[in-house]
């Protein structure tokens, strides 16, 4: 009985040992030679283009009605100078498809992919603004080293993970860090489901690949959680290579996206609403709107209707929904479950295209308005805004479109720069009208601007108003 208690003493041990040994070979060593595989498929891109301003080629302005005014308009041309923004990508086709961040591109009048040392002029493919996706291609008739898209899906919390982009223009930047969660929902876009890191990425490695330790690309890195704009502190999103993937199959086929679409405005359910429709929970998407001759419309979807399931996918919160939709392929025949009345009812529809709907083309508008006092025009600031400039997503204004040769601000502004705020009040498009007219109306002459410039720099403008 003692030899049989000592060996199977023994057979623990060694079995306790041989265990933790294996999990251990889990962690790995170095990333060198992935690191040294992948980078020559990683590239640089860098993009200008060109913001126009109102300029006045004298050192002073003649007062609106002056007889000079007339007499020199033709000398008041507008002004041009060229920015450029820094990001990255990586290539998925040997003839030198590559994908990126639309933010990265977005407005770019000249794109240059940097591939390991060389510089290769390069043209966009397709973008996606919802998703914040582009495909570009690059001009040569070299053959490249692509990557593979791994399956985002069997990607666990707690994976290692490496990225590799430009971040601040230090190109083959490699970083390493964990998945530290999936599913993520930033309201950055209508599509969020990122999977969130802490593999170090700053501005620069946006559009770069997040890499599992395969090397197979499972997300694209978009966005980065740093208060004050300090870099890094260890909460990073990427795009799931499964959702992305789709995307850019279809950006490739035909240069766009098609999209599904049901044609509902959607709403959160919360515990009231869920309390006095019987339900057991909040969940689900309340329909707040149907839009006519909808796919929804056509399959007899109210106000006031819950939808619960779609296409067999069961919708746990509102903000599900729309991703779902989008995922769908147009004209695909669809079973909608939805809660009416206390009861379970099931309705049948075919999709729509999301792009050729009224309400997308509305939505892509991006209204002016004309503020007559001050003689600009501007606009809301907007995601795409935020995104290609790494602005604060709380932030709030209104970005310049337009300035008058005789407007107060012509030296003091420029075209795209960011209204904040007037008298240090937070202000709209809308607002903003309003709030000027109602200091002129107290017989005040000056305005303090409080502004973002093109260099992303927080300024206070002192403005005289004649």
């Amino acid at each position: 009985m003692k030899n049989f208690k000592k060996i199977f003493t023994y057979f623990l041990f060694f079995y306790f040992i041989f265990n933790i040994q294996g999990k251990a070979r889990n962690i790995p060593d170095s990333f060198a030679d992935l690191a040294e595989k992948l980078m020559p498929s990683v590239v640089n891109i860098s993009t200008t283009q060109t913001i126009k301003t109102s300029g006045n080629q004298f050192p002073f302005q003649f007062p609106p009605g002056s007889p000079f005014e007339e007499m020199f308009k033709d000398f008041q041309r507008p002004t041009e100078r060229k920015a450029s923004s820094l990001g990255s990508g990586f290539i998925i086709n040997k003839n030198g498809t590559v994908v990126t961040n639309n933010h990265v591109i977005a407005d770019a009048e000249d794109i240059v992919v940097k591939v390991n040392s060389k510089e290769y002029k390069a043209k966009v493919i397709g973008s996606d603004p919802y998703m914040d996706l582009a495909v570009l291609k690059i001009d040569s008739g070299e053959n490249f080293i692509p990557v593979n898209f791994g399956d985002s899906n069997k990607a666990r919390v707690g994976d290692w993970v490496i990225a590799i982009g430009n971040p601040f223009g230090f190109s083959g930047t490699v970083t390493s860090g964990i998945i530290s969660a999936r599913n993520r929902d930033i309201n950055l876009t209508r599509y969020d489901d990122f999977i969130q890191t802490d593999a170090s990425i700053n501005q620069g490695n946006s559009g770069g690949p997040l890499f599992n330790l395969k090397g197979e690309v499972i997300g694209i890195n978009t966005a980065i959680i740093a208060p004050g704009q300090t870099g890094s502190i260890g909460i990073g999103f990427a795009i799931p290579s499964n959702a992305a993937s789709k995307v850019i199959d279809q950006l490739i086929k035909y240069g766009e996206t098609r999209r599904g679409w049901l044609g509902v405005r959607i709403q959160e359910v919360t515990k009231e609403i869920a309390e006095v429709e019987g339900l057991k929970k909040p969940e689900g998407a309340l329909v707040a709107s149907v839009s006519e001759g909808s796919p929804a419309d056509k399959a007899g979807l109210k106000a006031g209707d819950i939808i619960l399931e779609f296409d067999g996918k069961k919708i746990e919160s509102m903000r599900r929904l729309p991703k779902e939709v989008g995922n769908t392929a147009v004209g695909k025949q669809v079973v909608v479950k939805i809660w009416r009345n206390k009861k379970k009812i099931s309705k049948r529809l075919t999709l729509g295209r999301l792009e050729s709907s009224k309400e997308f083309k509305q939505g892509n508008k991006k209204p002016e308005t004309e503020i007559e006092t001050l003689k600009i025009k501007v606009r809301e600031v907007n995601e795409e805004d935020i995104q290609k400039r790494g602005l604060s997503k709380k932030l709030k204004g209104v970005v310049v479109v337009e300035i008058s040769n005789d407007s107060p601000l012509i030296r003091l502004l420029s075209v795209n720069d960011i209204i904040l705020e007037v008298q240090k009040r937070p202000i709209t498009s809308n607002s903003l009208n309003r709030l000027v007219n109602e200091i002129i109306k107290k017989g005040k002459k000056n305005l303090l601007l409080t502004i973002i410039d093109s260099n992303n720099r927080r300024k206070y403008l002192g403005v005289k108003i004649n």
